[in-house]
């Protein structure tokens, strides 16, 4: 069960449009926890919290963000294919999922925004 204890680490992400986002990360399957403008705070199955910050005015955002990196999200109990299929229900392309040598299956996708998200499972 989720609870309000913050975790100790986390990823701010400045978005164009926070309901946009956060429609968009409630429907892969975070649960939405605080939202008190400019951000909103959700969380991945109690391990990986993100925080979604509206882009200020005077700090102009453009381009893909994060361009290099990628947000790992360990999946727990949902598991990648369904992250994958939820995914592209709301018409976003989805690369893998694919094994890799370190004993992980993986899937990539991008969010409204453009940040990298790379969703990850034992193998």
């Amino acid at each position: 069960m989720e609870t309000e204890t913050l975790l100790s680490s986390f990823v701010k992400l400045l978005v164009s449009d926070v309901e946009r986002s956060a429609a968009f990360y409630e429907a892969l399957g975070f649960k939405r926890l605080r939202s008190d403008p400019p951000f909103l705070q959700l969380r991945w199955e109690n391990q990986a919290e993100v925080y979604l910050v509206k882009a200020p005015a005077a700090l102009p955002v453009e381009g893909r963000r994060g361009a290099g990196v990628l947000i790992g999200i360990r999946v727990g109990a949902l598991g990648v294919e369904e992250v994958a299929a939820r995914a592209q229900a709301l018409g976003v392309s989805v690369d893998g999922p694919t094994r890799q040598p370190w004993h992980t299956r993986e899937i990539v996708l991008a969010d409204p925004d453009g940040y990298r998200l790379n969703f990850i499972e034992p193998a």
